[in-house]
């Protein structure tokens, strides 16, 4: 059985120097706080290397352009290209088909009729898998048919230009699907 002794000056101690073990001394306030800013300090390089790297593997970083770190003379001046885009033509050798892709009936009749207008040979008329495109596009599948397909986007104002071979298998050389976007001309 365990004896008990007296208290006597070694078993109280000031709550100020809640320790453990007989040499450690209390630590000074404000102390934890490095070790946070030294970890926060870490993870913002990391992240800012990070980006870096990224925009630097996507070749979206160029370290030439920022002021300072490019050396005079070691890369050449930029010189912009211009891709040239096909002049919009009128070939009535080449055939289109039109569908509605809207959610107005006639329209594919009346976009061809435009079109025939325009001298386009129109092969085909009919409804698009869907009702709800947002706008009009000119499906074309090989690059030497661009200027036939700016020249429909001519006769269609606001319609854009895709080169796809989602519509191969229809047999026109031009595919229009016509969007929600497009006005029906008065009359």
């Amino acid at each position: 059985m365990a004896r008990k002794f007296a208290k006597d000056r070694f078993d109280t101690h000031t709550r100020a120097l809640d320790r453990v073990g007989a040499h450690r001394a209390p630590g000074r306030k404000g102390r934890g706080w490095i070790a946070f800013w030294w970890a926060l300090g870490a993870t913002v390089l990391l992240i800012a290397v990070g980006v870096a790297g990224i925009f630097a593997i996507n070749n979206r970083l160029n370290f030439s352009d920022i002021p300072g770190l490019a050396s005079s003379g070691s890369t050449p001046p930029r010189t912009e290209t211009v891709i040239p885009t096909a002049e919009a033509t009128v070939d009535p050798t080449l055939t289109v088909n039109v569908l509605n892709g809207s959610a107005i009936n006639g329209v594919a009749a009346a976009v061809s009729d435009t079109l025939t207008a325009a001298g386009w040979a129109v092969s085909a008329t009919g409804n698009a898998d869907t009702d709800t495109e947002p706008t009009s596009v000119i499906y074309y599948t090989d690059a030497s048919q661009e200027g036939a397909a700016r020249g429909i986007a001519a006769s269609l104002p606001g319609a854009k230009i895709v080169v796809s071979t989602s519509f191969v298998d229809s047999g026109a050389a031009l595919t229009v699907v016509v969007g929600n976007d497009y006005v029906m001309p008065a009359g």
